[in-house]
Parts: structure tokens; sequence; C-alpha cells
């Protein structure tokens, strides 16, 4: 699906927030193999902690899911604090955009995080899209303030141009989603550790019950 700023902006009526998970996480809801799970896309993950942490966890979301928002405005920074800081979690976000016809603001958003400067510059702008969420993904006009926030994270509008102008990023992000419908995602966010699939937003608590026993020591 070919994506420009024009036809995004010319398409977009009254934008909703768009369907997720619910805010309860489910049981464990399957599991896939590791060699499966880490397979990567076209354009390798971002992954954060220890290489050899043994617990691996990655979670599909979409940047307008506001129960995505909820897990890395209130829980993230608490979770990376206690288990990818300390060695104990590789922790990684895929793309997973659900968007209405048409209308592709969470793919938008995905790709100025695959474009984005800098080392930390994939999480960054991942963590500013939730962040500032209500600013961008609920108005009729995205173009303005996620222009904005892309100039604040080190874009000049001829590279945030180029970013949302590029097929191949785009490309790039719906293999993600795609490989994602294959492990069994149907909802934002969805989190597998070590394998195991949860669906729904997840508490610290709640992390801290599925992590603790695949923990060495437990």
């Amino acid at each position: 699906m070919a994506f420009r700023i024009r036809n995004l902006i010319g398409a977009l009526g009254a934008l909703a927030l768009l369907a997720s998970a619910t805010g309860v996480a489910n049981a464990q809801d399957g599991t896939v193999s590791m060699s499966e799970l880490l397979v990567e896309g076209p354009l390798g993950d971002h992954w954060m902690g220890d290489e050899d942490a043994p617990v691996v966890v990655v979670e599909y979301a979409s940047m307008t899911c506001p129960h995505c928002a909820n897990f890395h405005n209130n829980v993230y920074d608490d979770f990376i604090e206690a288990y990818v800081d300390t060695g104990l979690v590789r922790f990684t976000v895929r793309e997973f955009p659900i968007d209405p016809p048409g209308v592709p603001l969470s793919a938008a958003a995905f790709m100025l995080a695959r474009c984005a400067p800098g080392e930390n510059g994939y999480h960054a702008m991942v963590d500013l899209m939730f962040e500032n969420q209500p600013m961008w993904a609920q108005v009729q006009e995205p173009i303005p303030p996620l222009l904005q926030l892309a100039l604040q994270s080190g874009f000049t509008e001829e590279s945030f141009n180029a970013c949302l102008s590029d097929q191949d990023v785009l490309d790039a992000v719906y293999w993600v989603y795609d490989r994602g419908v294959e492990l069994g995602v149907n909802a934002t966010p969805t989190f597998f550790i070590n394998g195991d699939r949860y669906s729904g937003a997840l508490t610290l608590e709640q992390l801290d019950q599925i992590i603790e026993p695949m923990l060495p020591d437990a």
C-alpha cells in the first residue's frame, strides 16, 4: 500500500481510538518456539538488555493503541529498571499497526521510529509517541503534531517527509505485522515472554509473577 503524507491527510476524518486488546491481560494464550519468535524483519529488531538474559520479552504494539500507551507511560520505566537494566530480560518492541483502511497512522508513527536518528532513536521515538499519543492520534490533522515531535527528536522537515515517503520502510513495518499474525497476534498489546503469549496490557505485578519463576535462582 503506497503511503504519502497528502494521502494520509486527505483520507483522515474524525479519528477515534483504534481497536486494541482489553486492559487486563489474559492468562497464557499459547506458546511459540523461540526460534520462530526470534526471526527478525527486514530492518531487524531494536533490542534492549543483555544478549544472554534468561528471559526474552517481545511486545507487539500499535502506536494508536491506548492500552499500549498505558503500559509505556505507567509500567515500562519500572519494568526496564527492574529487569532490563539488571540483565535479567532482553526486550524489544515490534510493530503491529492497527489502522482503519487508507489511514496508516500507527504505521506512519512506526516509520518515524524506524527512521529516528541516534543509537537509541527507535525506542526514544516509541516512548515519545506514546507519551504524546492524544496530541497526534486523536486529531483530524495528525501531520503537524507528528512533525513537531519529529523535530524534537532530531529530524529535519526534509528527513521527516523522506521517511514517510519511503515505501521500503512502510513495507518493512507491515512485514513485521504479517509475521505477528503468523505468531498468533490479533490484538495489542501482545507480549511474548520466553515464547509464551499474553494478550492485553500487563501490570508490573503481572510481569513479576510471570518472569520471576523463569529466573535462574527461582
